[in-house]
């Protein structure tokens, strides 16, 4: 029988699970999973994760914490005891995201990141394993650049144009999470058009930019896409660095027997082409950034969905568990 597109996809790409469902990764068996605060609410309110809540609610009481701060930490241990149950499963990393209401405050992202980083290490896990997720703003990368320097492993996520991949790689960070999805979703608002073909797909395009400009200048961080609408948006990336895909379109990909071939080639380099390479500074990022009208209201359009993701979890917890009732009496 011939191979499906899956298949041939991970004989070219690193396959990354975008989800918290553990029995969805067990299905796929990719080499890394991918988590956000939308996933791990999704996944808290499947059954199957009840002990997993009640246990990470019981140690936060443990530790000491109350009300608010009881909630919050009950969150925080429950992304890391999902992340410990993904990695039972998977062979690489798993990516775990700082809480987004940090995004714009350099020294909380970082103490988060450590504090995640302890958790998972009470639990056996090693630091290797681990990427801590951040959004890519200003203060968001240069808290990644502080800890890769500190050998802490990020992935850099709610990336949106060329000037965050920049900033990105001048900070040496391990990855990258460019957003194809949420690229093609709105320029189809703003151009109001119904669809793009493939070599025209903006949030393809966008990945295969920063790609061509990483390859070409030799920078070290992977690339990973994300955020995809289809299986063509997935397969018209092949020969990406990796591609984290919801299950989804996983199973419709293992389902496909189209022929798949590389899109991006890790060869491909036109002395022609090369660009001389600056660093970008804040000034200019923020510059850049706001003359990117797409970019910029997508990176804060993001930041606040993945809050609002929290705080619905912290009011399912806060249900599940009584606290409001505690509080008020």
């Amino acid at each position: 029988m011939k191979e499906t597109a899956l298949d041939q996809l991970k004989a070219l790409t690193t396959i990354v699970a975008d989800t918290g469902d553990l029995a969805a990764i067990e299905q796929f068996r990719p080499l890394d999973a991918t988590t956000n605060p939308s996933l791990i609410t999704a996944a808290a309110s499947l059954p199957e994760n009840k002990e997993l809540i009640e246990s990470a609610y019981a140690q936060a009481y443990a530790e000491g914490y109350e009300n608010d701060l009881l909630i919050e930490r009950t969150i925080d241990i429950l992304t890391v005891k999902l992340g410990v149950e993904i990695l039972k499963i998977v062979e690489g990393r798993v990516s775990t995201e700082v809480d987004a209401a940090l995004s714009y405050d350099t020294s909380e992202t970082v103490a988060k990141a450590k504090e995640l980083l302890a958790l998972y290490d009470s639990y056996g896990i090693e630091q290797d394993r681990i990427l801590i997720k951040i959004a890519s703003t200003w203060h968001g990368i240069q808290a990644a650049k502080i800890l890769e320097a500190e050998g802490i492993h990020c992935n850099l996520t709610l990336l949106f144009g060329l000037h965050q991949a920049k900033a990105c790689a001048d900070a040496k960070v391990t990855l990258i999470s460019p957003f194809v999805g949420r690229i093609l979703d709105w320029y189809k608002k703003a151009e109001q058009v119904d669809s793009y073909t493939i070599d025209q797909d903006p949030g393809v395009l966008s990945v295969k930019q920063i790609y061509d400009f990483y390859k070409q200048h030799d920078v070290k961080t992977e690339i990973m896409g994300a955020s995809f609408r289809s299986v063509e948006q997935v397969l018209g990336l092949a020969g990406c660095d990796l591609l984290t895909v919801s299950p989804h379109l996983l199973a419709e990909l293992s389902q496909d027997h189209r022929e798949v071939s590389a899109q991006l080639l890790k060869s491909d380099k036109d002395p022609q082409a090369i660009t001389e390479y600056k660093a970008i500074d804040a000034a200019q990022f923020k510059e850049e950034l706001e003359h990117d009208l797409m970019a910029f209201q997508l990176l804060q359009g993001g930041i606040d969905g993945f809050i609002k993701a929290r705080q619905q979890l912290n009011h399912l917890l806060r249900q599940s568990f009584g606290i409001d009732a505690e509080i008020e009496a």
